[in-house]
């Protein structure tokens, strides 16, 4: 299962900053879980946040882009299932350069929520549901959120500078 490894969930104090949420709407039951959990996240960490909905999990990674210049961190969410053509592998893809592109061309964390599974049932463990084994819109918020306060830090720091 995926999920090995990974560090405990909990939240940062981020009072201050502002995290953008964008959601795709395809298998909306999976993503409304997704969002109320990352909305939780942001909440958790005393953040502010900015929640969007777009038509898919391709229309991510622009919205995502837009939010990352006014927002100090955004969470993509999204959940794509494996169907009978090579569709899902190209989206995938997509997205997932997308919202690398984003992050490093913005210079703002990007949290990778953008669920991509097998079927129904691996999408549903993942997704923060009762039950689930993973929460997914939690821990790529509580990413996002780390990642933002971390590059806060070593800008006051001025670490170009150094040697």
């Amino acid at each position: 299962m995926s999920g090995t490894g990974r560090p405990d969930a909990a939240p940062f104090a981020a009072g201050g900053l502002t995290v953008g949420i964008v959601a795709a709407r395809w298998h909306q039951d999976i993503t409304d879980r997704m969002v109320a959990r990352a909305e939780a996240a942001v909440q958790d960490c005393g953040a502010t946040a900015v929640t969007v909905r777009v038509a898919g999990s391709l229309e991510v990674p622009v919205v995502a882009q837009a939010l990352a210049r006014s927002c100090d961190a955004v969470v993509a969410l999204g959940t794509v299932i494996r169907g009978e053509t090579a569709h899902f592998q190209y989206v995938c893809d997509s997205v997932t350069s997308g919202l690398t592109r984003v992050s490093l061309d913005e210079s703002t964390p990007v949290g990778n929520g953008v669920l991509t599974c097998d079927n129904l049932d691996q999408a549903i463990d993942r997704s923060g549901l009762p039950g689930s084994h993973e929460d997914k819109g939690y821990e790529a918020t509580l990413a996002a959120i780390e990642t933002a306060l971390l590059l806060r830090d070593l800008k006051a720091h001025d670490v170009n500078g150094l040697p």
